[in-house]
């Protein structure tokens, strides 16, 4: 590319114009990291104690990487890949609860199958929503939240009364984006499949699972 004289002569002034009065060339700043950690508030629940001997996180949670968690179920395994800058607090809560052992040897109360909701809901312990941790923390939403094949998801009964509950979206959830995204399903969609393939009590599209769903046990990998 050929470059004109007098665009190399304003070239040349600007450069003498620098020199002679120090003025500097605007350097480009990067952005500022975001912070490792984040500090959750996990508020007790005494109303609703928890269903099984667990204790509240840490408060300090990280912010960085991904978390793999295996789910082992009598349908076959499910593997999560929870995101921790998404949603800092819900994924240090979920790991936490199943490294405690928390959602072994538990089951899977709701599954639905209509045009607007495909989800399988788990994480409560003695009924579809009873039975939590003791304990609540708040949503982590951006309002431009949405919810495809394969993501997990928390579960509530209202804003800021998150515990135990998630739900993973077998086929599609048109909902609200009121519900803190953890992550989503790495291998096991087919296992996901299998349960709606068995399905819901009653022929209905929103209920029991027509054969229980039960999660064996739960490891962080």
């Amino acid at each position: 590319m050929r470059i004109s004289r007098g665009f190399a002569t304003v070239v040349t002034t600007v450069v003498a114009a620098t020199a002679l009065f120090g003025l500097a060339a605007p350097v480009a700043t990067a952005a500022p990291a975001a912070k490792p950690t984040k500090q959750c508030e996990f508020i007790p629940t005494p109303d609703l104690p928890a269903a099984k001997p667990v204790h509240p996180p840490r408060p300090t949670a990280a912010t960085r990487g991904a978390a793999t968690v295996l789910m082992q179920t009598n349908y076959g395994p499910v593997v999560m890949e929870l995101d921790r800058g998404n949603a800092t607090c819900a994924v240090h809560s979920f790991t936490h609860l199943v490294r405690s052992l928390f959602y072994n040897n538990t089951q899977c109360f709701r599954l639905t199958n209509s045009a607007r909701l495909g989800v399988l809901q788990c994480g409560d312990i003695y009924r579809q929503e009873e039975g939590g941790p003791g304990y609540r923390f708040a949503d982590e939403v951006t309002g431009a939240e949405t919810y495809g094949r394969g993501t997990i998801a928390m579960g509530n009964q209202g804003p800021g009364t998150n515990g135990s509950e998630f739900f993973i979206v077998h086929s599609h959830a048109n909902i609200s984006p009121v519900y803190s995204v953890l992550g989503r399903v790495t291998f096991g969609m087919s296992t996901l499949d299998r349960i709606v393939a068995a399905g819901i009590t009653d022929d209905a599209q929103d209920g029991p699972p027509k054969r229980p769903v039960r999660i064996y046990f739960a490891i962080t990998l």
